[in-house]
């Protein structure tokens, strides 16, 4: 059995070294290089003392904080509600649906409802308000960004709460707790995993976008998946842009780490 699982586990193990492992090592050995492909550590250094780049990596970690946190308040409520459905798994697939269409095609769809004459500003003229900037605003960015990742959060809330056993609640509400103290005490804390999953679903693609930015966000919001983008296409200096890009990879690591499970004593906490 050994050796069948072995053999089974070539093609991953070949994907994993030529597409993961090998990219990022990649990256990490062109970081140390300049624009004359001469080695130096200039490029951390000005990384780490420019304030460009410093403000960068907030804006980054700031938007990213900000669309999971939206994307959280919406998803967590919506899971709830699917579990409670009679024909859950259709809503679900109504859900899932827009993962299906291509991400410029929805960003090229929004630009279109929020656009100076698009359907959202013909609707405000309509109601007497008049038209409005909503394209190329903080709002739109994060607007849209949120619809996106939307489904990325609700699938593991939902399957958290779909697999959690009832007796655990009927027990609560038999002890006297109220449906607020049952939640509270009971639903929630069963289905952190899910909500974990979640947050590293959204928070760690959210750290490097860069379309959205461009396209919806009228490159008023700058992120460190922009810098990556102008300096391999723009600039050519591929040295600063895979120093960005270790940046996020550690980043994104440390997001894992942190909402990740703990095992303490061979048991997940």
């Amino acid at each position: 059995m050994k050796a069948v699982r072995r053999i089974y586990s070539i093609p991953y193990t070949l994907w994993l070294l030529l597409f993961v492992i090998a990219p990022v090592l990649l990256i990490i050995y062109q970081s140390f290089f300049d624009m004359n492909g001469q080695f130096t550590l200039e490029n951390y250094q000005i990384y780490f003392t420019s304030g460009t780049y410093l403000a960068m990596t907030f804006n980054s970690v700031w938007y990213a904080f900000l669309i999971t946190a939206v994307t959280l308040l919406i998803s967590y409520p919506t899971a709830y509600f699917l579990t409670k459905l009679k024909h859950k798994q259709l809503w679900l697939m109504l859900v899932i649906l827009p993962t299906w269409v291509n991400l410029l095609l929805k960003a090229y769809a929004f630009i279109g409802i929020f656009s100076v004459h698009g359907t959202v500003n013909q609707f405000l003229g309509f109601i007497g308000i008049g038209s409005q900037q909503i394209l190329f605003t903080d709002f739109s960015f994060l607007f849209v960004a949120a619809y996106i990742e939307l489904p990325f959060m609700i699938m593991p809330i939902f399957n958290v709460l779909e697999e959690m056993n009832p007796s655990l609640i009927s027990a609560s509400r038999d002890l006297g707790a109220n449906n607020t103290e049952t939640f509270r005490r009971v639903i929630f804390p069963l289905s952190l995993n899910g909500v974990k999953s979640g947050v590293q679903a959204v928070f760690i693609p959210s750290l490097s976008l860069f379309m959205l930015t461009r396209l919806i966000g009228g490159n008023r919001v700058i992120t460190l998946g922009t810098a990556i983008e102008q300096h391999f296409l723009v600039t050519q200096n591929w040295g600063m842009g895979s120093t960005i890009g270790v940046v996020l990879i550690v980043a994104m690591v440390a997001v894992m780490l942190l909402t990740g499970e703990k095992r303490k004593g061979g048991r997940i906490k």
